[in-house]
């Protein structure tokens, strides 16, 4: 860690080193669909797993626990074989991050038995093996006493101006969001973003309650997550038990960061600490900065509510 990094509070620490961890991470995605051979086993029903997404969680997972040993991680895929190929393991910290930003006062004093990361290494494994590269991402979601506050969104295809590959995005309760330039959705329509393969009659009932104009279908919550940031929807309404801890953390404590809103479908945050259960049972309703969640929340039915009306 480089010298004058380790005087940082825990909690900046933890969001500079996340951010170079996730583009590291991205390469190895990237690397796996280059040599052809993604390695797919299904985990369940319509939920698959590539090799992408088992190195990827390995290289976080081991770099995260080296950098700070005591902090609870928990991965999409599972225990983790923590011996990594050396350049897997990432030590450095984003100076950039660092030099820019000042702590928070709440989160200047907390421990790291204080705090829970939620990793989803590759989230939209279906548009990973579809071809939907531009909706994969990679989700580094950082807890404090239940709530998320502090999240990393990396992109390993999205490419920019001058055709680099990979964008890092982060959000910080308290300090606002970086890696990116937000934008403000249309105001002459109304766009919401949905489940592109795991919909049902309660899904679209709260779909057709929010009476959108247009809809967009999308793989993956970090990417759909996106969608709010880059003005490209209003609203994230996703009325199924389908969604897990690792997949919210991250884009919910970017998206609240940046001043939009992201619960359950009846309003309530989903808790993030050690002892969860990883299901979102009571399903997603994200809105965008600017869109009140009050409202969005009114227009569903009680038939939509009662069906999502379970304990978290």
């Amino acid at each position: 860690m480089a010298c004058g990094t380790v005087a940082a509070p825990l909690m900046m620490r933890i969001v500079a080193s996340s951010i170079q961890i996730a583009v590291r991470a991205g390469r190895i995605i990237r690397d796996v669909m280059a040599k052809g051979d993604l390695g797919i086993v299904e985990k369940g029903k319509d939920d698959l797993q590539t090799e992408a997404d088992r190195s990827a969680q390995r290289c976080i997972v081991a770099s995260l626990t080296k950098l700070f040993p005591n902090v609870t991680i928990i991965g999409e895929e599972g225990a983790t074989d923590l011996k990594v190929p050396d350049d897997w393991l990432i030590s450095e910290v984003n100076t950039e991050f660092l030099e820019r930003n000042s702590c928070p006062e709440p989160l200047k004093q907390i421990k790291e038995s204080d705090l829970v990361i939620w990793v989803d290494p590759l989230d939209g494994t279906g548009e990973y093996t579809q071809g939907f590269l531009e909706r994969v991402t990679v989700l580094i979601g950082i807890a404090v006493n239940d709530r998320a506050v502090g999240g990393v969104i990396h992109q390993p295809y999205f490419k920019d101006d001058k055709g680099q590959l990979g964008r890092t995005i982060w959000g910080v309760q308290g300090i606002g969001v970086g890696g990116f330039t937000p934008k403000q959705p249309p105001a002459d329509r109304f766009i919401v973003t949905t489940t592109r393969s795991h919909s049902n009659a309660i899904v679209q009932a709260a779909l057709d309650a929010i009476s959108p104009d247009d809809v967009l279908k999308v793989g993956g919550a970090g990417y759909k997550v996106l969608q709010l940031l880059e003005g490209n929807a209003h609203a994230y309404v996703f009325a199924s038990a389908g969604c897990k801890k690792w997949d919210t953390c991250a884009p919910e404590a970017v998206l609240e960061a940046h001043g939009g809103k992201l619960t359950d479908i009846l309003g309530r945050h989903y808790r993030y600490n050690k002892d969860v259960s990883f299901p979102n049972t009571s399903g997603i309703l994200g809105s965008a900065k600017g869109i009140s969640h009050d409202e969005l929340l009114g227009k569903l039915p009680d038939s939509v509510k009662q069906a999502m009306n379970k304990t978290q």
